[in-house]
């Protein structure tokens, strides 16, 4: 991750928490203790595996240190004297392992958009998602809020065409998803899969010979796409639509972008020389 996309993430978290992200405990102004039996997770949270694990290892770091950041809460929407956690599911989690009757929670003031925004901001920096629940947490989102992929972006401190990639992994078959949630398949493993003839057999192979991403690309494209239906540009998967805008806006000049399970062609179409020189002049500022 990019130093620049490691900032935008930071924005969500240190702008709702203040100095209480980085101050000391004793210092933290708007802490209280909540039993833990006051806090229940919440139905936006993103996150739904939590390894046993990292769990234990938290717990064990809980018992000897206590909780060094408090859990981000907001009243419960229906439930009176009850907190639903925003951020810090996992040291809950954790501290009820260690026996700990009380936790230290930030009290705030937030709708569901936030929750769910934070929620995912959250666990983005601290790569505590599969990719899988965070391409849920992005269409959850986009469809819940109406917020546009480049909007979505600006907010979780992530490029439009990562979010767009990140999406394009809800439509694997539910035997693929399975794996790819289970870490059995990486993110770049199952990308290799969109499109594939037999996505759920090439996934198999994968695992049970631990092939490699590249191995996996190679594989698929070996095994041929899946049968080819004639579409119309209106037809088009909207998020190479909206790549093809995006680019045609940058460059002024027609973009076309086909991909396949094994990559994909992009066609800049151009009418002068003019516009050619420009192009190549673009490109090598970027050198």
């Amino acid at each position: 991750m990019s130093a620049d996309s490691k900032r935008g993430l930071g924005r969500g978290l240190s702008a709702l928490l203040g100095d209480a992200a980085v101050a000391p405990a004793a210092a933290r102004q708007g802490q209280r203790q909540l039993a833990i039996g006051q806090l229940e997770p919440s139905p936006l949270q993103p996150r739904r595996h939590f390894d046993p694990d990292e769990l234990e290892a938290l717990a064990e770091s809980i018992r000897a240190n206590g909780i060094l950041q408090p859990i981000l809460v907001r009243r419960h929407p229906a439930k009176a004297d009850m907190h639903e956690i925003v951020a810090g599911e996992r040291r809950w989690r954790a501290a009820q392992m260690a026996g700990l009757h009380e936790v230290p929670v930030l009290l705030r003031e937030l709708d569901n958009r936030e929750v769910l925004e934070l929620a995912l901001v959250e666990n983005l920096q601290r790569h505590d998602l599969s990719a899988l629940e965070e391409a849920e947490g992005y269409r959850r989102l986009i469809d819940e809020f109406s917020l546009a992929q480049e909007d979505l972006g600006r907010r979780v401190g992530k490029s439009r065409a990562h979010i767009a990639n990140t999406l394009r992994l809800l439509k694997l078959p539910d035997a693929v998803k399975a794996l790819l949630m289970q870490g059995r398949l990486t993110a770049g493993h199952a990308r290799a899969l969109l499109g594939a003839r037999d996505p759920v057999a090439l996934a198999r192979k994968i695992v049970a010979e631990g092939l490699s991403v590249r191995q996996a690309e190679a594989l698929a494209a070996r095994s041929g796409s899946a049968p080819a239906r004639r579409k119309k540009a209106a037809e088009k998967d909207a998020d190479t639509r909206a790549l093809e805008r995006d680019l045609a806006k940058l460059l002024g000049l027609s973009v076309e972008i086909a991909h396949g399970s094994a990559g994909g062609a992009l066609t800049i179409r151009y009418r002068t020389l003019e516009q050619l020189d420009d192009v190549i002049r673009r490109l090598n500022r970027n050198e």
